[in-house]
């Protein structure tokens, strides 16, 4: 599977500017998955921006995505702020997921950080669970940002048949280092290749520090190829990953760690002492 990785700056609160990067980088890297950073189509730092601009299922913004993976015979993954079908006037941080056959799939982002810079809480209603989606041919599991740092969803991904994880995020130069651990080890303990796409730029004074990549079912790094964008600034990149979804089907025997986690019985906490 070629795997675009967008390492790119969003221009804040410009939907119509955005989402005609995202068709440049796609018609550029020639990819059967194109994957853009958390909260691309809107920014990070927006505000309550963010109700103006939060997506629906059948608004100017979808179906430009619906459009561009069509024409282009591409799945698009991308960060944006998606309004809740549960609750009206809420809104998820989520990564979007649109397919050449126009089904459009999204996860919300399961933890949203309060500290330091980030305010989501107060921003973003979170969601509970995690479901694989079909793309390029394959089962795919997606995370957001922060939610690499709790195992429990990846896993999660993995038992319901994902055979890839990919995270989309916007994490600041500081936190770099700590993803640059994180995403090796959630390819290793559930067998399963992972690529991150994480922003660059600045917003409100927030740094976002790059380091998107790749790493195969055993935790290491695969080799990506540069890609020409025109439009392309000081800190971005566009590159190309080949990885094979199937790696997964393969190698879980080896290191069977889902078939020992699904076969023990659940048990909850011990009698009070």
């Amino acid at each position: 599977m070629r795997i675009a990785l967008a390492e790119l700056a969003p221009v804040p609160g410009d939907l119509e500017r955005n989402v005609a990067r995202v068709a440049e980088a796609v018609r550029a890297a020639r990819a059967e998955v194109a994957v853009f950073p958390e909260l691309f189509l809107s920014g990070y730092r927006v505000g309550d921006r963010f109700q103006r601009l939060a997506l629906a299922e059948a608004d100017r913004t979808t179906e430009a995505l619906r459009a561009l993976a069509r024409t282009e015979h591409a799945a698009v993954v991308v960060g944006a702020p998606v309004a809740s079908r549960e609750r009206r006037g809420e809104i998820h941080n989520a990564a979007v997921a649109v397919d050449p056959d126009g089904r459009v799939s999204v996860q919300g982002k399961r933890y949203l950080p309060t500290f330091g810079p980030f305010e989501e809480g107060v921003l973003f209603t979170p969601t509970d669970e995690s479901r694989p989606v079909r793309l390029g041919g394959s089962s795919v599991g997606l995370e957001v940002c922060y939610d690499v740092f709790f195992p429990e969803v990846s896993r999660q991904l993995a038992l319901a048949g994902a055979e890839l994880l990919v995270n989309v995020s916007a994490s600041p130069t500081t936190s770099r280092r700590l993803f640059d651990k994180l995403l090796p080890a959630r390819a290793v303990e559930n067998a399963f290749p992972v690529v991150y796409v994480n922003r660059v730029g600045v917003e409100d004074g927030v740094v976002f520090g790059g380091g998107s990549g790749a790493w195969d079912a055993r935790g290491e790094p695969i080799a990506t190829t540069p890609v020409d964008l025109p439009s392309r600034g000081v800190d971005e990149r566009l590159v190309v990953v080949e990885l094979d979804p199937g790696e997964s089907g393969r190698w879980r025997p080896f290191r069977p760690v889902l078939r020992d986690v699904a076969s023990r019985p659940a048990t909850g906490p011990g009698p009070a002492g």
